[in-house]
């Protein structure tokens, strides 16, 4: 690796790049972990679709890096899309491709900007999915997140400060579904015997945020 980037410096395709790797890393780390949490409440399936997915995504950034922030994220989102099963695919894929298009052609971005991006991704995965907080979905881990990055940005907080409090917050918010009853997707029909359980999507976007404080941090 180069030298390490600066952590309050703008988001810009390689920044991105770096937070796919570390992403697609974390999801292959922990896939036993993600398909372990889906196996009582969903198909078994969830870190297989999802490190399948991201290393799908890495690869396709290799072959053909864009260059922009805005380029990278659209390609990662089409991959997944592509190439992970079940809701996971379309839900990660919406996340990620509307977040890439919301920062259209522009070289770099502030952490603000990017945070701003990523709201427009989780409002296309609520309206994709229909889902909203507490229902015990991967919006639990990220909504959480952004209102934890809006609070530390607008007091002031560098960007590695303030995502390193998203990570914490999403990290959380995937805990605090255990208790909750699903009340979308494959887990709702489980009805009460979906409590107990941590969410497998709020588990994988948790991951998906941490790596993204980890880059901002540097340490990847």
């Amino acid at each position: 690796m180069n030298a390490t980037p600066d952590p309050e410096a703008p988001v810009d395709a390689a920044f991105v790049r770096r937070w796919l790797d570390a992403a697609a890393a974390a999801m292959d780390r922990e896939s036993a972990r993600l398909t372990e949490l889906d196996s009582p409440i969903g198909d078994a399936d969830h870190g297989t679709n999802m490190r399948r997915g991201f290393l799908a995504a890495r690869t396709a950034v290799e072959q053909d890096p864009p260059e922009t922030p805005g380029g990278v994220l659209v390609l990662v989102g089409r991959t997944l899309i592509s190439t992970v099963g079940g809701a996971s695919g379309p839900l990660y894929g919406t996340l990620l491709r509307r977040a890439g298009k919301e920062l259209g052609e522009e070289q770099a971005v502030s952490a603000a900007r990017l945070r701003d991006a990523l709201r427009a991704g989780v409002d296309g995965v609520a309206a994709l999915g229909g889902a909203g907080p507490e229902d015990k979905t991967m919006l639990d881990a990220l909504l959480p997140a952004l209102d934890a990055l809006t609070g530390a940005l607008d007091a002031g907080g560098g960007a590695a400060d303030a995502l390193a409090a998203a990570s914490a917050a999403a990290d959380e918010g995937a805990k605090a579904t255990t208790p909750l009853r699903a009340r979308k997707g494959r887990a709702s029909y489980l009805g009460e015997r979906s409590v107990g359980h941590q969410d497998p999507g709020a588990t994988s976007s948790a991951l998906l945020i941490t790596a993204l404080a980890e880059t901002a941090r540097g340490d990847v």
